[in-house]
């Protein structure tokens, strides 16, 4: 039944695929590597943008201009649409709270002042008046402008966007 040509077969076998497998493992390392076999790093052709580099550090950038400025020029109809970020948590309707509190009058209002609504302490701890310029900070990174506070939501990165949002939700009481 079994005799040693059959086992020398079956070994055979066993070591081409073996060595198949090991030709086709380092033909796969020369062809994919991002060394040119010189030991020089060749460059990325493409590179991702994924904004991971944005917000690292505490440098300030003069680049751009001021929120100050962008809110002068800020228009409410793009707010609205930066708003639709905000819609599952907030009501922009005067005195109806869900999961936020109303924003209706939010800019000028008093911090934690929205009646039936509980606020965090932390939050309540660092300003006094929602004024634009708070606003900007807190919407930039809430954790961060006030720790502790109950609010999940992760930011928004574009100074445009935040500039946009609050001329649209300081439009909302005329």
């Amino acid at each position: 039944m079994l005799d040693t040509m059959t086992l020398t077969k079956a070994g055979g076998a066993l070591c081409g695929t073996l060595l198949v497998f090991l030709l086709g493992n380092w033909a796969a390392e020369e062809l994919y590597s991002m060394e040119g076999g010189h030991g020089d790093h060749a460059e990325q052709a493409y590179v991702i943008d994924t904004g991971a580099d944005e917000g690292h550090g505490e440098e300030a950038v003069d680049e751009g201009p001021s929120f100050g400025e962008l809110l002068a020029e800020a228009d409410i109809a793009k707010g609205a649409k930066v708003f639709s970020k905000c819609k599952a948590c907030h009501k922009i309707e005067e005195g109806q709270n869900a999961t936020g509190p109303s924003l209706y009058g939010v800019v000028g209002r008093n911090v934690g002042a929205m009646d039936g609504f509980g606020y965090s302490g932390s939050l309540v701890a660092v300003a006094d008046v929602w004024t634009p310029e708070h606003l900007n900070d807190f919407l930039t990174n809430p954790k961060s402008f006030a720790p502790g506070t109950k609010m999940s939501f992760a930011g928004l990165k574009k100074i445009t966007d935040r500039a946009n949002l609050v001329a649209y939700l300081d439009s909302l009481d005329n």
